[in-house]
């Protein structure tokens, strides 16, 4: 495995946001599979530089997708986290108990036509780009939504609530950028089209969540995969509208199975879970994870 060296990290517990909030870190895992190694650095980077910076260490569980969410693997993530000997600063904070502040947000970007009902399926544009070998994808790989959606009937129900990436691009001035590791990144937001923040069968996407989460948790180092690095464009957007300050980020370089792929809960990568119970102790796992 793959894993990115802590040297150049050890500067970044000291870099304080413009609002000057007591650093506050976090380590925010989805209970829809077992944690795997990259969790376990993810969250162990976390505890180094929260307490490197002297200041709080907090835990969400993502668990707005209702669909895939379950309480065994709630547990598992406390029990797995327990084992590693990893202590947090409160409670765990829990998405599906803070439905009304996401209902809240995304009611302020409706009323300001920042946001509209969008009726089509994913089916429906696959459909549409079966047609179009260059239909654009995002950076995840899902195919975009067609910009005709946004002039559709903004009354229609039963669909999702998709952001309009033009409008809200244009109320942000084009200037949005963020930090990151003593540089700033210009935003690529363009790159994700209309993205949805409220699903048809009325489940909060993750970009709308976490920046609300993030915002009302005053989280001010947000340190994270690198998988997660492009979706920051549209979390910047989205805090800029939002009018939510604007946190330091940290991505982090991801750990690799052996044929170069990330680890992942959908490709079965092996779990902390299966790791203990074969015989691997908490020092190990820190030991082989560089901590």
């Amino acid at each position: 495995m793959t894993v990115e060296p802590l040297g150049r990290l050890n500067q970044y517990s000291s870099i304080m946001p413009d609002g000057q909030l007591p650093p506050a870190f976090r380590f925010a895992p989805s209970p829809n599979g077992y944690l795997h190694l990259g969790h376990a650095y993810s969250a162990l980077l976390n505890e180094k530089l929260a307490r490197e910076a002297g200041g709080k260490l907090l835990l969400r569980i993502e668990d707005v997708d209702r669909h895939r969410s379950k309480p065994e693997f709630e547990t598992a993530i406390y029990e797995d986290l327990e084992w590693m000997g990893i202590t947090f600063d409160g409670p765990p904070r829990r998405q599906s108990e803070h439905l009304p502040l996401y209902q809240k947000a995304l009611d302020f970007l409706v009323a300001r036509g920042l946001a509209y009902v969008s009726t089509i399926s994913r089916r429906d544009i696959g459909i549409l780009a079966a047609k179009d070998a260059n239909w654009p994808r995002d950076p995840d790989g899902a195919l975009l939504s067609p910009a005709s959606e946004r002039y559709l009937d903004h009354t229609a129900s039963g669909g999702a609530i998709r952001l309009n990436l033009d409008a809200a691009l244009a109320a942000c001035q084009n200037t949005v950028s963020w930090r990151e590791d003593g540089a700033v990144f210009p935003f690529e937001a363009n790159k994700w089209g209309d993205v949805v923040l409220k699903s048809r069968d009325q489940s909060f996407a993750y970009h709308l969540a976490v920046v609300v989460d993030d915002a009302d948790q005053k989280v001010t180092h947000i340190v994270r995969g690198q998988d997660l690095h492009a979706a920051t464009a549209i979390h910047r957007v989205l805090q800029k509208l939002l009018a939510l300050p604007e946190p330091d980020y940290l991505h982090h370089a991801l750990i690799l199975d052996e044929t170069g792929g990330k680890l992942s809960k959908s490709r079965h990568s092996p779990s902390i879970r299966s790791l203990r119970e074969a015989g691997l102790t908490a020092a190990g796992l820190r030991r082989n994870l560089g901590f």
